[in-house]
């Protein structure tokens, strides 16, 4: 099993209703913190997962200097920084500012991209370049996603509101969330067909006067439509083609362990100490799947995962206690009592409470949720003495979907 197996592009639930909202998207950022219950929170955007040596020693220092000492990665391929101190927003952005990992204050919220770890990263910072550039796209939600798939498909499967998927033929398909056409333009039109999608969303998303944060929330009256992207992509002045059917490929992200001259290095649960970040050296990639890819070394930091088939692979966690107000338990310090002893084949996640955040997406799943007296794995309560053998014999033939919790 690899690390939170991603969903294929097929298995992914349509909604049956739009989604109203009648707030403003309060995700936060490097400069909009989080107040947790273990202090401000700070979630730096890395497009593409992509961390020069400089910036990533810039994070361990900031989370020394302001924070807990600890990195968070996340399933966007993100930092985030835990435990911050009331008033330390103004340092925590010039450092960041001065490792640039904020060039675009007024977009570094919007600037949410994942890629294919182990591609090309000349992609991901063009459409960067252009995110960054472009006025109108800040008006974009913390929450709206772009994908650059080298066209294996492994980003593609993670439910991205645009994808721009590598095609043989120096080609590149730009999907609008899950749909199943899709519009080919050339390699080098593909950051500006990106944004134009972007526009595409935003402009739906005025008119429906929702307020949907992602393509997937609009009214189904507000769709949008991949041969109406395609006229205006044409008459932006980028070559389009149309595509009805377009190949949907899909693989699962990288096994911990070498892939050639890169090693992708597992962080279980996704949090490290800053030593153990410190440990990996030279340029990393960040990936949605709480790992990180670093090339050219044979360094095995201790406390994380460097080979296949360990205990780690497939374990999720919310925050839990005591970050989490909400949370009803410590959830992480429970998994890893019992991670050795509770493998099997399916993953599992683990909940302080019924919100359930951070579960995987519409693939089979354990799900393990913190109560006043203990856990329930589905509807069934567990006591902590039963919870090995309970989440193993779980993981062994018992899936959860999305569509259960919601139910």
């Amino acid at each position: 099993m690899l690390a939170a197996m991603p969903t294929p592009p097929s298995a992914v639930p349509a909604r049956d209703e739009p989604v109203i909202r009648d707030r403003g998207d309060a995700c936060p950022g490097a400069l909009r913190l989080h107040a947790a219950d273990d202090g401000y929170l700070a979630r730096v955007r890395i497009p593409g997962g992509l961390l020069g040596a400089a910036q990533a020693a810039a994070l361990a220092n900031a989370a020394d200097r302001f924070g807990d000492g600890h990195l968070e990665l996340t399933s966007r391929g993100n930092v985030q920084l835990r435990g911050l101190a009331d008033g330390c927003g103004a340092g925590l952005a010039e450092l960041l500012d001065g490792a640039g990992l904020l060039p675009a204050p007024s977009h570094e919220r919007i600037r949410n991209i994942v890629a294919s770890p182990l591609a090309d990263p000349a992609p991901v910072r063009a459409l960067d370049r252009a995110l960054c550039a472009d006025p109108k796209a800040a008006a974009l939600s913390g929450r709206f996603l772009f994908a650059v798939d080298d066209g294996r498909g492994d980003v593609a499967a993670l439910d991205p509101d645009v994808t721009l998927l590598a095609q043989p033929g120096d080609r590149v398909l730009v999907r609008l969330g899950a749909a199943p056409d899709a519009v080919e333009v050339a390699p080098a039109d593909a950051p500006a067909a990106a944004l134009e999608a972007a526009h595409y969303f935003l402009d739906a998303a005025s008119d429906a006067g929702t307020r949907a944060w992602r393509i997937a929330e609009l009214p189904a009256g507000s769709a949008l439509g991949a041969q109406e992207f395609t006229v205006r992509l044409l008459a932006s002045g980028i070559p389009a083609r149309y595509l009805p059917e377009a190949p949907r490929p899909f693989c699962p992200p990288p096994a911990p362990g070498p892939h050639g001259d890169a090693l992708c290095v597992l962080v279980p649960l996704g949090r490290l100490t800053t030593a153990q970040w410190r440990e990996l050296p030279g340029e990393l990639r960040i990936t949605p799947w709480r790992s990180i890819v670093v090339t050219g070394t044979t360094v095995r930091p201790a406390g994380l995962v460097t080979s296949p088939d360990g205990p780690w692979e497939s374990v999720t966690a919310c925050t839990g206690r005591p970050g989490c107000a909400k949370s009803l338990a410590d959830v992480r310090a429970d998994a890893r009592a019992v991670a050795e002893r509770a493998r099997g084949p399916l993953p599992v996640h683990w909940s302080g409470c019924e919100r359930r955040c951070g579960h995987p997406r519409g693939t089979a799943w354990v799900d393990v949720v913190a109560t006043p007296d203990g856990y329930t794995i589905g509807a069934d309560p567990v006591a902590p003495r039963e919870l090995a053998v309970a989440v193993a014999d779980a993981r062994s033939r018992l899936p959860m979907s999305e569509d259960a919790v919601k139910k």
